[in-house]
């Protein structure tokens, strides 16, 4: 296909520009005073080395602003053949796996009649970075993930667009808009994963949808080995007031809004030393009733189910990312409520339907639940405790993604476990208002992911969350505690994956120099890795107006930190996209950067969620 410029979203941009407003009421939404000589392809500073520091707030606040923005431009294209990328700074090095990079993430954010949609309504763009040690060569391909609803959405004899799904955090403008009941539009956009010879994109509320992985063509849904997640005769009931309720739900959820029976969660564990999948799903009934059903499955690498588990929690819960031990399944009770305001609204059509729902801090604590992973187990060397009585952390919180969790016995039985995880509070985290959306008028306003230095410690940050339990069950201790005491707003934490499930020296992570006056915490501009034995951290950044997606690490020799990081470089000064190579030996010093290589600019992308990393081996 030939390329095309990129498509901002319309609706960001103002058409004019606005009186500037005194600098103590400076706001990022919409931005201070815009001056005409500002291109939207690249915004520029008419003050430089200005001294007044009125004027350099203005400017920093104006800068922020477009740059927040050229995260999310929309690709509207697709690369029908490899791509090889010009290798900018360093080298490939001789002794990097031959591989693919796989990232998926939102790729369209508006359409050709007025729509805008939240990020994570966003169709799915997968992208693939595929390295020949042989050649030392690296070939880019990105392709949308054809999803039912983008196949409707999308006119391919004309290559426009017209939403027709509001999707759970957006509503419609330029579509149908009052009883649109197409609301779980499953984009495959969170998630990608390559197992048992097969490539998945994977989105949080429906079923995955496999990847041809050489040409990036959608194949179909995909159900995981004959368990079809699409049924609605399954779950355990035993016929509660909860059950009923479910039951009256079902028509409804199912036949009116179309939603799956069951939903895949779009985060899954690698258990290494098994040479497991460990996946989780809920039922969709679970969003609106003050229960929470979860259902485990572990496959083998050739995708056979080996065991299927069913847990049913009395809490209302929202669960995005989870953890495992040897012998327990972790989730944290992300504790949620029924907005009833929100809900008639979101029926309506008037607000997203995600506004049905809103967190619930009403408990000082934050529970956590110790599923069995494995029934009649005869390696444990306690007694199993009660799943249903959780533990309870001394301090609430609101789990976002997990690096790693592991445990440890003693020869007395008792059993300590530790998570390392990113985490944020219940007052910082607000369904409305991710990644700073406004539903309402269609605009991205960074200061919602920016608070103030005083209520910083409510972003996200990576936190230590240590149990001990008893040989009889019972927990003795239990704390939450900034791992390694970096403070500094941070997500997407990440390990060696040969140590997943295993006590582990480093971990790595997204985070923020904090050198942008008005835009301290996000978006990231730094890989920080953290020596968790040692309590030490070393970090490389990106540099200015530069930002950073999730790091994954590929792993080259036994050496916990022998590999190398790959992450992507957003420079949204130069609207341009670079895969950069890192040396986790060296992160800290001048020769971290072993290798940058330069996407086409007519092929920039926005910014990605998770990735995936599979060797030539895999297949």
């Amino acid at each position: 296909m030939q390329a095309k410029p990129n498509h901002i979203i319309p609706s960001i941009f103002p058409s004019s520009p606005t009186k500037s407003p005194p600098v103590n009421q400076i706001q990022l939404l919409p931005p201070a005073t815009v001056p005409r000589a500002i291109s939207i392809s690249k915004p520029e500073n008419n003050h430089v080395g200005s001294t007044h520091p009125t004027i350099d707030i203005i400017d920093d606040s104006i800068t922020a602003f477009w740059d927040y923005q050229f995260l999310f431009v929309s690709q509207r294209c697709e690369t029908t053949q490899p791509i090889t990328l010009r290798v900018v700074d360093g080298a490939i090095p001789s002794d990097f796996p031959s591989g693919t990079y796989y990232l998926t993430g939102p790729g369209l954010f508006s359409d050709d009649h007025g729509s805008t949609v939240h990020p994570l309504d966003g169709h799915g763009y997968l992208r693939a970075f595929t390295i020949d040690n042989v050649t030392r060569e690296v070939k880019f391909m990105a392709k949308y993930v054809k999803t039912e609803a983008q196949v409707e959405e999308h006119d391919s004899l004309t290559d426009t667009w017209r939403f027709t799904h509001r999707g759970p955090f957006s509503v419609l403008k330029g579509g149908q808009k009052v009883g649109n009941t197409k609301v779980m539009k499953n984009v495959a956009n969170t998630s990608v994963l390559k197992w048992g010879g097969k490539l998945l994109c994977l989105w949080e509320g429906g079923v995955p949808y496999e990847i041809e992985s050489g040409s990036l063509d959608t194949v179909g849904k995909v159900n995981m080995d004959g368990y079809d997640l699409t049924r609605t005769d399954d779950g355990n009931y035993n016929g509660d007031v909860w059950d009923l309720a479910a039951g009256m739900l079902k028509p409804i959820l199912y036949g009116v809004f179309k939603m799956p029976p069951k939903r895949l969660l779009s985060h899954y564990k690698l258990d290494t030393s098994r040479n497991r999948l460990l996946t989780v799903s809920c039922n969709a009934e679970d969003m609106l009733l003050p229960c929470s059903n979860f259902t485990f499955y572990e496959y083998d690498s050739n995708f056979k189910l080996l065991q299927k588990q069913e847990f049913k929690i009395a809490e209302h819960l929202m669960i995005h990312d989870w953890a495992f031990t040897d012998t327990h399944y972790i989730l944290f009770a992300n504790r949620i409520k029924l907005d009833v305001v929100g809900s008639m609204a979101a029926v309506c059509g008037i607000s997203p339907m995600i506004s049905a729902l809103t967190v619930n801090p009403s408990k000082p604590t934050s529970s956590i639940y110790l599923l069995p992973r494995f029934t009649n187990n005869n390696t444990a060397t306690f007694k199993e405790r009660d799943w249903r009585v959780p533990v309870e952390a001394p301090t609430q919180l609101w789990l976002l993604h997990v690096g790693n969790a592991f445990q440890i016995k003693d020869g007395n039985g008792n059993l300590e476990i530790q998570i390392q995880a990113a985490a944020c509070s219940y007052q910082w985290f607000n369904f409305q208002k991710l990644f700073g959306y406004n539903w309402q008028n269609g605009k991205l306003d960074p200061s919602t992911m920016n608070l103030k230095d005083g209520e910083s410690e409510s972003l996200p940050h990576l936190v230590e969350v240590y149990m001990k339990l008893n040989s009889d069950g019972n927990c003795e201790k239990c704390s939450v505690l900034t791992l390694n005491q970096w403070k500094k707003s941070s997500d997407f934490p990440v390990i060696n994956p040969a140590f997943s499930g295993k006590k582990n020296k480093f971990i790595y992570a997204a985070t923020s120099s904090g050198s942008r006056t008005t835009l301290p915490h996000f978006p990231f501009d730094t890989v920080v890795k953290l020596n968790v034995l040692e309590n030490s951290s070393q970090t490389w950044s990106v540099g200015s107006r530069r930002f950073i997606g999730e790091p994954v690490y590929i792993p080259k020799g036994d050496e916990e930190d022998d590999g190398y990081l790959l992450v992507v470089e957003y420079a949204v000064s130069v609207q341009r996209c670079y895969l950069v190579i890192l040396d986790p030996k060296r992160i800290g010093e001048a020769e971290a950067l072993v290798g940058r290589l330069e996407v086409p600019k007519q092929w920039n992308f926005p910014l990605g969620f998770h990735g995936f990393w599979a060797a030539e081996t895999d297949g």
